[in-house]
């Protein structure tokens, strides 16, 4: 399950790498695309790559270090993929390196870029690709996307949904491209519902309707009708624009969500606790356990964790899973991880990435991909070949995620936004255990969120 454990040491990123890192590569800034913000996640402006800038071809073998934190069936699958891609292409050597959780990747190349040992390339998440960006650090992918001899068609590029391409764009330029992708699904007891004589909610009055009639008590198990996860305050961007309201405005960095469309929200989630007809996962650490023993009737939760459902309610539970019931509007989060390309990387060796890259995203490996660790294929035309479909034909479950992606939108790529979302998680935590009111926690969340992405405007200055 990807599990994105946020480091307290980006708030002190851009310091740490203005001191000691300079600007390099990259290409200068275009006109904004429509759902690619610029201002507070601008690049700075550099010099162009031209076509004629980069070989196009390996003169010799090369090797390429990619770390990544994948680590069991997903290291295993990944492991298969890039030695399919070496025995197809025998000049190219593709060194694995898995570095722990996405906490412990991010550290480490932290750590790489503050002492110039940067891999060529690596898994990243987007929100941490606008530090890179303000900082040098990653190579601009349009000079090799849009080569007419190594680059892709124009329908290549946008057989990859919209919602990742553009969580991927910077005023027009690719930094990254989007690998592993999830979303978040309404899981449900299918036999509780059954039994309760309940409908699979489709809005926000019906989920608490159904939280109401699936709180109850059978043979001596109390069930809770809806569960959340831990990190629900991370949600919290979801319920924002659900109820019609704006989250983080990702051009001007300016928190907006403290306003009459989240205190809608939260007053919403605040109900359901407070009427205890939800709970959250608590000592289980992830939903799927209390809902795989049949302690929760539904929850939300995300779609990379449909193989840990599976396992906990293997022999336990029969279930199923919805898209999101959803407001005044359907909004739905995609996250996950993209890969990137350092630019400390030699000419030949960004090439051989970007070969790798090529091969790890056409539709077949997106396909094989998404089939072996629950993830989302991130192109259109995966959904369209038998290798999906026929997986999706026996696990229905698995096809529900791509059917939201004209409801997806993805978190706001600013400087400070972990912290932030640390904030915001522990004051809406506060006000779903009753430890606050929705004012007051709206207000401080708010507030602090404000404040550290202003205080990591200013060390970008």
């Amino acid at each position: 399950m990807l599990t994105q454990k946020r480091s307290t040491l980006w708030l002190s990123l851009v310091l740490i790498f203005t001191l000691s890192l300079s600007a390099c590569g990259g290409g200068p800034g275009q006109k904004p695309a429509a759902n690619a913000p610029s201002g507070a996640n601008t690049p700075p402006e550099q010099p162009s790559s031209a076509a004629s800038d980069f070989p196009t071809a390996l003169s010799g073998p090369v090797e390429i270090t990619f770390w990544h934190a994948m680590t069991g069936d997903h290291e295993k699958t990944l492991n298969e993929i890039a030695d399919r891609f070496m025995k197809e292409h025998a000049d190219i050597r593709i060194k694995l390196v898995g570095q722990g959780n996405y906490g412990d990747l991010q550290d480490k190349l932290l750590a790489a870029a503050k002492s110039k040992t940067l891999p060529v390339l690596s898994q990243v998440i987007e929100t941490w690709v606008t530090d890179y960006i303000q900082n040098g650090l990653v190579a601009d992918l349009n000079p090799y996307i849009e080569h007419p001899e190594i680059g892709w068609t124009k329908d290549e590029l946008n057989d990859i949904a919209d919602v990742f391409r553009e969580a991927n764009q910077w005023d027009d330029r690719f930094y990254s491209l989007p690998f592993s992708k999830s979303t978040q699904l309404l899981f449900y007891n299918t036999d509780y519902f059954k039994e309760r004589g309940v409908e699979v909610p489709k809005t926000w009055e019906e989920l608490r309707q159904a939280a109401e009639k699936l709180t109850f008590d059978r043979n001596g198990k109390h069930v809770v009708g809806m569960g959340f996860e831990n990190s629900v305050g991370w949600q919290f961007h979801m319920w924002v624009r659900q109820a019609g309201g704006t989250y983080i405005d990702e051009r001007t960095g300016k928190v907006e969500f403290n306003s009459p469309e989240g205190k809608d929200a939260l007053t919403f989630l605040q109900g359901l606790f407070k009427d205890k007809i939800a709970r959250l996962a608590g000592e289980d650490q992830y939903m799927s356990n209390p809902f795989g023993r049949g302690d929760v009737a539904m929850y939300i939760g995300s779609s990379a964790g449909i193989p840990f459902v599976a396992k906990a309610a293997e022999g336990n539970i029969r279930w199923s899973v919805a898209a999101v019931p959803a407001g005044k509007e359907a909004a739905v989060p995609f996250a996950g991880n993209a890969v990137a390309v350092f630019d400390s990387a030699g000419p030949e060796e960004k090439l051989a990435a970007w070969m790798f890259i090529k091969y790890l995203l056409n539709t077949e490996n997106t396909a094989l991909w998404a089939k072996a660790t629950g993830y989302l294929p991130i192109r259109r035309s995966a959904l369209e070949s038998p290798i999906w479909k026929d997986y999706v034909k026996e696990h229905p479950e698995s096809g529900v995620g791509t059917a939201q992606f004209d409801a997806g939108f993805f978190d706001p790529r600013i400087a400070g936004y972990d912290a932030a979302l640390k904030d915001i998680q522990s004051e809406i935590e506060a006000v779903l255990l009753g430890k606050a009111s929705v004012d007051d926690g709206l207000s401080a969340a708010a507030q602090k969120a404000q404040a550290d992405i202003d205080r990591a405007k200013s060390r970008a200055k």
